[in-house]
């Protein structure tokens, strides 16, 4: 697996160091809101370099963190009159209800800040016996930047002439910005805090993903993901803080997945084009496509999010998924028929390219264009009638392959959408679904299973009036009937 480097700015191999397993770490959600389509992009790119890494047969050792206590955490709890645990329970059961529905594997190790406080007050201790960490009058602890020759290595700006003490005490600022930064936050009126050996107060926000990372990981880990957003200052002071107290490279590999733009913009509430998973389901759209859709372009080129774009999506999937299905139903004849070998290497060579492009940089473009060059291929040969079993077989591996990491085959998009809809309904923002998304789901699918049967029943009595009644009032529902020579499928538009 070939990997481009943030820390050295190449493609590198990727693989564990003294251990059996890819210890890897990623900066998760910051639950304080709903996440928004820029930052589950990041989270898919990485769920797809961990299954494809099991796909070759490397064991990954996942430790994402949930971020309870921060800036924006404590300004938002406060002013909606809440204790920040109790404020951000509803968002990180949000995040993780959208990443499920995504189809976003969970991580092996989940971390909570606010649960390893005692890591980072030890690691806070131990750059203070180094004089790296000093206290300042107020109770707080700062890190001195200037104790850190490397400090740039990672995002390479160029941080001479550094200011020692000058300092910095919220969490994200100027991009350009090199001063001490916060490590511990003195108590202040009506904030939370914790009472340690520092003094009373609380986390500022690098520390804690250092401390969570060392703790779950060791001193040194193979992989650090996240946004390019990140890089700087978050990630640059993760390094220093970390490294400063170890004595040790503190990650050997840094992945991060490029910004989003929507239709051609910055997303941003003021610009109105800003969309949580949740916003676009309402809006009528599946979750397998805004997968699909997300994934699509490689992870370290910047993606433009447009609804023409989702719209293809959804198309493509329908064909994955006809298609599929058209594989497992058949009937292939067993015999050896022409042009079966021909197939096999077709069949063969999509295989090959398939992981040649996701090994190369998690290429997922590449990958979806060699899967669907195959899809055209076979389709051809079906529809000719030289298709065998042995083919429909050999077929059904590469797309069990390709779904291990793609996930979008399996079909509940209903499920979550049903979901979107009951959430929508207990916060009071049913207002905001697409009308024709209501009547869409005003029938379950026993019930749409029921009527096609009866269609179908009333076909064979030659009451076609009936027929077409049945396929007009699902039409007008947003069901589709689709009648082929495999047989009658339906599905919501």
């Amino acid at each position: 697996m070939e990997l481009f480097n943030t820390l050295g700015g190449k493609v590198e191999t990727l693989e564990p160091a003294g251990a059996p397993e890819l210890r890897m770490y990623c900066c998760g959600p910051t639950v304080y809101d709903y996440g928004h389509i820029g930052n589950f992009r990041t989270f898919l790119h990485v769920d797809v370099l961990r299954r494809f890494m099991r796909q070759l047969g490397v064991p990954v050792k996942y430790v994402m963190n949930v971020t309870d206590v921060d800036d924006k955490i404590i300004r938002n709890a406060a002013a909606a009159g809440k204790p920040i645990a109790e404020y951000t329970a509803k968002y990180e059961k949000a995040f993780f209800e959208d990443s499920d529905a995504l189809g976003i594997e969970r991580s092996e190790i989940v971390a909570h800040a606010t649960s390893c406080i005692p890591d980072m007050v030890v690691m806070i201790e131990k750059l203070a016996s180094r004089d790296i960490a000093y206290q300042t009058e107020d109770g707080s602890w700062y890190f001195r930047i200037a104790r850190f020759p490397e400090y740039g290595k990672l995002s390479r700006k160029d941080f001479e002439g550094i200011e020692d003490g000058a300092r910095v005490d919220i969490d994200e600022y100027e991009k350009d910005a090199a001063r001490d930064f916060a490590l511990w936050k003195a108590c202040k009126p009506g904030e939370q805090s914790w009472t340690t050996a520092l003094g009373c107060g609380r986390p500022g926000w690098h520390i804690e993903c250092s401390a969570m990372a060392m703790k779950f990981l060791g001193e040194s880990i193979d992989l650090h993901c996240g946004g390019e957003d990140l890089m700087f200052p978050h990630h640059e002071n993760e390094i220093a803080q970390s490294e400063s107290a170890s004595g040790k490279a503190f990650a050997r590999h840094w992945m991060h997945v490029r910004f989003l733009l929507v239709e051609g913009r910055k997303m941003s509430k003021s610009e109105g084009n800003f969309y949580t998973l949740r916003d676009l389901l309402l809006k009528g759209h599946r979750a397998s496509a805004i997968r699909f859709l997300l994934i699509s372009v490689p992870y370290r080129h910047q993606m433009n999010f447009t609804f023409d774009s989702l719209t293809e999506s959804t198309n493509a999937i329908e064909r994955l998924r006809t298609f599929h299905q058209r594989m497992m139903k058949g009937p292939w004849p067993e015999s050896t028929a022409s042009g079966e070998a021909s197939l096999t290497e077709a069949i063969g060579e999509a295989r090959t390219k398939y992981t040649a492009a996701l090994a190369n940089d998690l290429n997922t473009a590449e990958a979806r264009a060699a899967i669907f060059d195959m899809v055209r291929v076979v389709n051809s040969a079906a529809d000719a009638g030289t298709l065998t079993k042995k083919n429909a077989d050999e077929v059904l591996e590469v797309l069990n392959l390709f779904d291990g990491v793609f996930a979008v085959l399996k079909d509940n998009d209903a499920e979550i959408t049903r979901a979107a809809l009951a959430w929508a309904e207990a916060e009071g923002r049913l207002d905001e679904a697409a009308p024709e998304l209501l009547t869409n789901f005003a029938l379950s699918d026993a019930d749409i299973d029921a009527l096609v049967a009866e269609r179908t029943q009333a076909k064979k009595a030659r009451n076609f009036a009936r027929a077409d009644a049945i396929r007009n009032d699902l039409l007008a529902k947003g069901i589709l009937i689709e009648d082929s020579k495999d047989g009658v499928r339906w599905r919501r538009k």
